[in-house]
Formats: structure tokens, sequence, C-alpha cells
């Protein structure tokens, strides 16, 4: 149910921030066209009142008295590729040096440039024994104010967002929280309501007098009613880890001997299908956790391995820290999980092989257990299978 609201609160929150980034970026983007616009306009606008580029029924204007109102326009003319002299079309800016950069320009081979106007200060047109400089420092100015300022709103913007992505989630994704609490609340309701008259049933079969004639009965009855007993208790523990635990409930724990002791309780039990149990584990690696779930955790995955391994094959459980993260992989052989499966497994009363799993007792519930207990640690556990070797990986 966590993931069902993280992913619709994500969908949500990027879908809308999708809208205000692609239009915050279509708003920059008019704003430097139309700035690259203006100032390539200005540039060749000069161009064309040069006397020899005028057609000959046109009057050639005087250049050197024009005004330009929206830019700092100068024309400086050449002699022999020196500078002769620099005309202002605007008010001069004391800051801006047209004459070192006009020297600079005379060595370049470029005869027209505006560049990024973001960055560049100035932009020119070399055309013969003339160059237009325009002063685009205010233009720059102009597009990275509004640029910061479209920064600003986008991150206001994104803490709006945020808020109404997660009501529209807390309203969309109610009726399912809802429905899936209920679900919740029936199980364990229903299972405490069983235990009782299970109690009450495998007493009785215990004082039921043994003869000849019954004692398959009985027999039956006591099977049956172990097999409920551990139904009922995994979907109490399960139903508990699923409500999440308490946080002082945690205890710094030595996690290498927790892995340890339970490899080695396993041991006998690997040994009678065949199977051995190989260990590298790093050693006094402490951790804040539920000692009893992390046992529950390794000895379900033990467990798991030892049931779906070849005879005469060994299981690898290695443990290491890694910065912040423990890192637990326990590699058995056998046959591969197929990818269709590789996430089901984790999913309460999802069995691969149905019938097999029904006569070994086993009902789907200890991946699932398993699963939620690692969320509990905040991390994270996956299963993968190649070449016949099936690893569970789990991250502290």
């Amino acid at each position: 149910m966590k993931r069902l609201n993280k992913k619709t609160f994500f969908t949500i929150f990027l879908l809308i921030s999708s809208f205000l980034i692609i239009g915050i970026t279509i708003y920059n983007y008019q704003i430097y066209k139309r700035e690259y616009e203006s100032v390539r306009r200005n540039l060749n606008n000069i161009d064309r009142m040069i006397p020899n580029k005028i057609e000959d029924n046109h009057k050639p204007r005087d250049i050197d008295n024009m005004i330009i109102m929206d830019y700092e326009v100068y024309t400086v003319y050449l002699n022999n590729n020196k500078i002769d002299r620099i005309v202002s079309h605007s008010n001069d800016n004391s800051s801006f040096d047209i004459k070192t950069i006009a020297t600079n320009l005379l060595n370049k081979n470029n005869d027209y440039h505006i560049g990024n106007l973001y960055m560049n200060k100035y932009s020119y047109n070399k055309t013969g024994n003339m160059i237009i400089i325009i002063n685009t420092k205010s233009t720059n100015n102009k597009l990275i104010s509004t640029l910061i300022k479209s920064i600003i709103l986008f991150i206001f913007s994104e803490i709006i967002i945020y808020l109404i992505s997660k009501i529209i989630t807390d309203w969309i994704t109610r009726p399912a929280i809802e429905s899936y609490k209920k679900q919740k609340e029936f199980i364990a309701d229903a299972s405490h309501e069983l235990k009782t008259p299970l109690a009450i049933i495998m007493a009785s079969s215990d004082e039921i007098k043994v003869g000849s004639s019954n004692q398959k009965y009985i027999d039956n009855i006591k099977y049956e009613t172990d097999r409920m007993n551990r139904l009922i208790s995994n979907l109490l523990d399960l139903s508990k880890l699923e409500t999440g635990v308490k946080k002082e409930l945690y205890r710094l724990e030595n996690i290498s001997k927790i892995v340890s002791k339970i490899c080695l309780t396993f041991e006998s039990i690997a040994y009678e299908k065949n199977v051995g149990i190989d260990t590298n584990i790093e050693d006094n690696i402490n951790y804040m956790c539920i000692k009893e779930d992390i046992e529950r955790l390794i000895s379900i995955i033990l467990d798991n391995a030892i049931k779906h391994s070849y005879k005469d094959s060994c299981i690898e459980v290695a443990m290491h820290k890694n910065k912040n993260n423990i890192n637990i992989e326990i590699t058995n052989t056998g046959d591969e999980i197929k990818n269709e499966d590789k996430e089901k497994i984790f999913e309460r009363f999802y069995r691969v092989d149905k019938s097999r799993n029904r006569s070994e007792n086993r009902y789907g519930l200890g991946l699932a257990i398993a699963k939620n207990i690692v969320n509990n640690h905040n991390g994270t556990i996956e299963a993968s299978s190649n070449n016949n070797k099936t690893v569970f990986k789990i991250i502290l």
C-alpha cells in the first residue's frame, strides 16, 4: 500500500511538474528568441544602410548621425585593418571598452557573431571596412534576471505542487487504503478467533483414546490442526509486520553473530538434504535492528534456499558492510526463478509450484514476511536467477 501511495504521488507530482517545466522553458525561450532577433535585426539594419550596399535609386542615409534607442551600438571604421574612428549611435557606457574590443576583433576570422546572449557581452558584424558592435550586457542581465525569477517561481510552484499532489494522492488512494486496512483487520481478527477453537481441537485430539480403528483419524486431525496452527501464526506475524514496528524496539546488535548463528542452526537441516552451507561473513558488523526479526529473515531465506537446492550442492551465505549499507547475499544452486515470478514471489500466498508447495505445507507467506521485515528496517530485497544459480540479495 505504501508503494501504491508513492507511485500515485510521484505520477501526479511529475506530471504537473513536467507541465510547469515545459511552460517555464517555453517562456524563457520566447524571451531569448525575441532578444536574439532584436540584436540580429539591429546588426543587419545598419549593415544594409552602408552606402555601397544601397540600391542606386535610394539615397544613402547618414550612418554617423543615426541614433538607436534600444541598444548601445557602435560603428568602427577601419583603414588598412586599423581603427580609424569609432562612432557611437547611443549613450556611451563608460564600462564598455569599445576600443579594446574592436582591436581584438581585428584578428578574428568570424565576420558575424551573436553567440549565447546569456554569456556574451557583445555581438558584432564585420562588413567591408566597418565593424558594427552592439553592447549586449543589458540583454545579458535581462535574460539572467528572467531566468533567476523563473527558477524562484519554479521552486515556489514545486512546493505548491508537492502539497497539491499529497492532497490528490490521499483522495485517490483513500478507498484503496481503507479497503486494505479492512482486509488486514479481517485477517488478524479471523486468525485470533480461529486460535481458540483450534487449541481446543488440538487438546481434545490428545485426549481421545487411541484404538486400532481410529488411529489414522486422530493422526489426520493432529496433522491438519498443526498445519492450520502454523498458517494462523504466519498470518498474525505478517499482519503485525505490515502495520510497522515501533522504533523504540530497535537495539544495536552484532548482526554478524546473528547471521552466523542462524547458518550454524540450519547446517543440520541442510545436511539431511545433502546440501552444504558455506559462509563468508564479515566480523563485528553492528546494526540497529530487532534481533528476532533478523533471525527470522535469514531463517526464511535459508529455509527457502535449502528446499530449492539440488542435492550435493552448496549454499553460499555472504555478508559485508559497504559504506552505510549491509549487503547480504544467499546463493543456492537449483531450478531458476522465472523472470515473471521474481517480483511475485514476495506477494502473500503466491507459490511458483502450487502442487509441490501444498504437499510441503508451504502457503506462500514466508517471503512476504521476509520482505516486510526488510521494509521495516529501511532495506531492500530482490531475487535473481542465472545458470541455475538463484541469489537473494538483501541490502540493509
